[in-house]
């Protein structure tokens, strides 16, 4: 017994020098693997809650019926990624030379493996992102030949399935390697999609919104969201603290989003990364999803335009009550799950008050922070008045001259790679299977409940 103490400090400092993410996963997967065999074993029976009719023909809300390893989202307390509130992520999370914010390279680890990670560990994994950041040529082409009216998020999605070639989980599978294996190669391919996203979102931009030239090398000196800044056409290192700090928050959400469900759905017919990812994204594109923050802005100009210059708090009262008596909601107030304010809102309020207290449109956003639950809590109707991440994120990407808002959910994507990615390949080290829920006619849901026709 007294040896335990001195074995576990042991075997921490192996883990901390050890700087091969891969060979840290194999220690893990099989540990992990045994566990979850004797949970199922012993409780695997156990059951979760009741399922109502309003839970089916909603959107299946609030049914407690997936496994994410990654995050948890307190209806309360916010997001939690591997049991770290985003505070406490910027606390103990690495971040670059002389920055404030945490690297998603960093958030990366934690989610994948449950570990705080040290510097060493996070600056090798921003190398090895910038070794596997290369695109091919026939991506490159492609992207080259989509006409700019093309919206970024279909170029986003054409360039992932595109990249299904480069597919080391689709070739293992059609050679017949074993179950066992699959992690590894949805591993690789994880990294290797990843490493690349950056890439291809920057090319995009640049062939949509600017003059099309060459994005430039990637500089393995850099960290994956200092390359991406520079690859979009930004210099501005406080933009590039932002990104970071955006990659971070964004990266997941547990897993019933539609993002990230969706993965995990295309993912267990065994579908690959690359195309499992690219599914993911045709949902982020949706307006009640990823399009979010940009339909603030759309709705913030609309005020402005509206008042003019007397945005005074009763004049942006009257704006909001004419918003919701025309039947529509005020974007980015709500959240499915969460009944407070979204800590990513919060971070991101947090940053702008530090960095551009004075930016009018900052200043308009924090009117409506004071200003919207009062009324959406005498409506009634709402049962959280709190703003969500998409109510801020927006107006920080405006200051810093990223302006084209059709754009912004490609950088959403980008940084949800982090969080999906990192599930499918626990996914697969867990053997998940193929999803399959059961589902009901509405004559057959009435005769289940004994209700007449």
């Amino acid at each position: 017994q007294k040896l335990v103490p001195a074995i576990v400090t042991y075997v921490r400092n192996i883990s901390a020098d050890n700087t091969d993410l891969r060979a840290i996963l194999a220690e893990k997967i099989p540990r992990e693997q045994e566990r979850v065999k004797n949970f199922r074993k012993q409780y695997g029976a156990t059951k979760m809650g009741e399922v109502t009719v309003d839970m089916m023909y909603g959107g299946m809300r609030g049914i407690k019926g997936l496994v994410c390893e990654t995050s948890v989202l307190d209806p309360d307390e916010g997001i939690r990624f591997r049991g770290l509130s985003i505070p406490e992520c910027q606390k103990v999370l690495p971040k670059a030379k002389g920055g404030a914010e945490p690297l998603p390279e960093g958030l990366f680890w934690l989610l994948i493996t449950g570990d705080v990670p040290t510097q060493a560990q996070v600056d090798a994994l921003s190398r090895e992102w910038a070794n596997r950041a290369a695109l091919p040529s026939h991506v490159v082409t492609m992207l080259n030949n989509f006409p700019t009216t093309l919206h970024p998020m279909s170029q986003l999605s054409c360039a992932v399935t595109a990249l299904n070639s480069e597919s080391k989980f689709a070739r293992a599978y059609s050679e017949g390697v074993h179950k066992s294996k699959y992690w590894e190669y949805a591993y690789e391919d994880s990294m290797d999609l990843i490493a690349k996203l950056p890439v291809a979102a920057a090319t995009i931009y640049r062939n949509t919104y600017m003059d099309g030239k060459g994005i430039g090398a990637i500089d393995t000196k850099k960290d994956w969201s200092a390359n991406f800044t520079s690859m979009l056409g930004f210099d501005n290192e406080t933009f590039t603290e932002l990104m970071r700090l955006y990659l971070t928050i964004h990266s997941d959400h547990e897993g019933g989003n539609v993002s990230a469900h969706t993965v995990h759905l295309v993912g267990s017919a065994l579908s690959d990364p690359y195309l499992s990812f690219a599914a993911g994204m045709n949902g982020l594109a949706g307006p009640l999803h990823g399009l979010a923050n940009q339909e603030v802005l759309v709705w913030l100009q609309k005020m402005m335009k509206e008042l003019g210059n007397d945005l005074s708090e009763k004049n942006i009262k009257d704006f909001i009550w004419k918003t919701l008596k025309s039947g529509q909601v005020v974007p980015g107030y709500g959240h499915a799950v969460l009944r407070k304010t979204d800590p990513r809102y919060m971070v991101q309020r947090e940053f702008a008050q530090k960095h551009l207290p004075d930016y009018p449109l900052f200043k308009l956003v924090s009117t409506i922070f004071t200003t919207v639950p009062p009324i959406l809590t005498e409506l009634g109707k709402v049962k959280n008045p709190w703003p969500n991440v998409d109510a801020h994120s927006g107006v920080l990407l405006q200051y810093y001259g990223l302006k084209e808002m059709n754009y912004y959910t490609v950088l959403f994507g980008v940084s949800r790679a982090l969080g999906v990615l990192a599930g499918l390949v626990w996914d697969r080290a867990l053997g998940l299977p193929i999803e399959r829920p059961k589902s009901f006619s509405t004559d057959a849901l009435m005769k289940a409940v004994g209700a007449s026709k």
